[in-house]
């Protein structure tokens, strides 16, 4: 149950209190019981009221405010409503501040304002300020610090109307994507998506956040019909919706889309239409991961110099924010550019800083015994590695069957799909993002290299997440094991190569990309049959198809319900 404020009349506290205010109001004012009373009640009743023996009704309580000269929800709440007309003004600031300048300095706006807003019994103000905390640490990669501000404000108002929790469910979904756990953050929103619009809370803003956000772990999953679906819902409340940031982020879910369907102009089409948006409000993050995107865009159409520039643009840009998760999940996607460039060096220094503990060179692959098994570089196939898998996966030579798997950046903050071995990874950029223009003025040209640089010189927050985990950006962390894969394999290290595929597929596995998964078991067991290891070759070439069986399904539950008349 949400929080009850002390002078609630349905309560005898709550009439006890307001009874005490009206005599002290009534006692600085010099009235007796009698003037205060008439014409409409009487001395006696006011006598009554003031000792809490009784709880009045409203019409007793506006007139007694009127008698007294004070607002109705001050006589009521001892509180003077500008109070509360403050905290929303300093909260709008805090979040604006958010949008264009740091992070830390925004949380601690926050947590002035929400300790005020406790102060002041000011509910509604308190969960605003814990949703902004959530955001401020969401952007530095303190996902279960985020997660925790989230829950608290879901708890603060868990008697209010779902449209009022929806901003904090939509925040605890996006925690659990970039945690890997893609089937729970398809969870809570499609719950909050049915609960909405089986209630007949039609709420466009709510639920254009709500249909946004899904596009991510949707894509990541493979539920891509679901995924395209959410985004013409989305793009279908649009004119419903009156908030240019909620705009700007739909077109950004739109674009993954059309990525993953190659519709790249389009796709490039859309992110300008949300850059513009982003440009006028100034609102940096989220409009660094534009560029982020863009940069993918530009990778799949083979422009790879326009490419590198748009990411290391983005990169500079997350990095003077001191978005470290969204940070690192970017250089991912230059290594990958640089690679394809034929600067492998550059791409393997710029990628091992990034896992927390990467197979050293000519690590043992393990033994003949099957896929399953973990190679000395790299995790057992139930296990996690020090860092995370790439979105995209598919062959050395080009991409599966189906074409590479839905990549591009999320709506949110994690990447989308697969690519060919010498195309992008399957990240794009998460949802968020820092400044306009170009490389800030400490970072790499775009010409130039971050290679042997890794985080610490790139912005990040001392004591920020500055790798890739199996908890922290998993789907990433994967890709950056890919790619040192094709980096080994390329320079003829087949051992280290598996180590990284290895590692890539047990991240993959604990986040259910299955799309990717069958991608990189097809990279594994090309890799074992070109060394004469047809078993193991087998047994990963097995494993990929039970990945691929039903392509496009998931293991969710029946999609959730539409808007009516959408």
């Amino acid at each position: 149950m949400g929080e009850r404020s002390a002078g609630d009349v349905r309560t005898a506290a709550g009439a006890a209190e307001i009874g005490r205010r009206v005599l002290r109001l009534r006692t600085e004012r010099g009235f007796t019981q009698r003037q205060l009373a008439e014409p409409a009640y009487t001395a006696a009743y006011v006598s009554t009221l003031e000792s809490g023996k009784v709880r009045p009704s409203e019409a007793a309580l506006r007139h007694l405010a009127e008698r007294l000269g004070v607002s109705y929800e001050e006589l009521t709440t001892g509180r003077d409503p500008r109070d509360a007309i403050r905290l929303r003004a300093g909260l709008t600031d805090a979040r604006k501040a958010l949008a264009t300048g740091d992070a830390e300095e925004a949380a601690g706006r926050f947590q002035e304002l929400m300790a005020e807003a406790e102060l002041l019994g000011l509910r509604d103000e308190r969960a605003t300020a814990l949703v902004g905390l959530g955001d401020c640490v969401l952007e530095t990669g303190e996902l279960a610090a985020a997660r925790a501000h989230y829950e608290a404000a879901e708890r603060l108002l868990a008697d209010e109307p779902l449209p009022r929790r929806v901003p904090a469910i939509r925040g605890r979904a996006v925690v659990h994507f970039l945690s890997g756990e893609l089937r729970y953050s398809c969870y809570l929103l499609e719950n909050a998506i049915d609960e909405l619009n089986a209630s007949g809370l039609h709420d466009p803003n709510a639920l254009l956040l709500l249909y946004t956000a899904a596009i991510a772990p949707y894509m990541d999953m493979g539920a891509h019909a679901r995924a395209a679906r959410s985004a013409e819902l989305a793009l279908a409340l649009a004119p419903s919706v009156d908030d240019p940031g909620l705009i700007a982020r739909m077109h950004r879910g739109v674009a993954r889309t059309l990525i993953a369907e190659g519709r790249t102009a389009e796709a490039d089409a859309s992110l300008a239409k949300a850059q513009e948006l982003y440009e006028q409000l100034r609102i940096h993050t989220d409009l660094a991961h534009c560029h982020w995107m863009r940069g993918y865009v530009h990778a799949q159409d083979g422009n790879l110099e326009r490419a590198e520039r748009e990411l290391r643009i983005a990169r500079d840009m997350l990095a003077s924010k001191r978005a470290a998760l969204y940070t690192v999940q970017v250089e991912v996607e230059l290594a990958d550019v640089l690679r394809r460039r034929g600067r492998t060096a550059e791409a393997e220094a710029l990628l091992l800083p990034l896992l927390r503990r990467p197979p050293a060179d000519g690590e043992a692959a393990g033994g003949e015994d099957s896929a399953r098994g973990s190679a000395a570089g790299g995790p057992a196939a139930g296990g996690s590695t020090a860092g995370g898998p790439t979105a995209g996966g598919s062959t050395a030579d080009g991409p599966t069957a189906g074409g590479p798997a839905a990549g591009g950046p999320t709506a949110d903050g994690s990447t989308a799909g697969g690519s060919t071995a010498d195309g992008p990874t399957a990240g794009g950029p998460a949802a968020g993002g820092p400044t306009a223009g170009g490389p800030a003025a400490g970072g790499p040209t775009a010409g130039g290299s971050t290679a042997g640089r890794g985080v610490a010189e790139g912005g990040i927050a001392e004591g920020g997440i500055a790798g890739l985990t199996a908890e922290h950006g998993a789907v990433h962390a994967g890709g950056a094991h890919r790619l040192l894969g094709l980096i080994a394999e390329e320079r003829g290290d087949a051992r280290t190569a598996e180590g990284h595929y290895r590692a890539a597929l047990a991240l993959l596995e604990r986040t259910g990309a299955a799309g990717d998964l069958a991608d990189l078991c097809r990279l594994l067991g090309d890799l074992l049959r070109r060394g004469g290891r047809v078993e193991a070759a087998m047994d990963a070439y097995r494993r990929g198809l039970g990945h691929r069986a039903a392509p496009g399904t998931t293991t969710l539950g029946p999609a959730p319900a539409e808007p009516p008349g959408v």
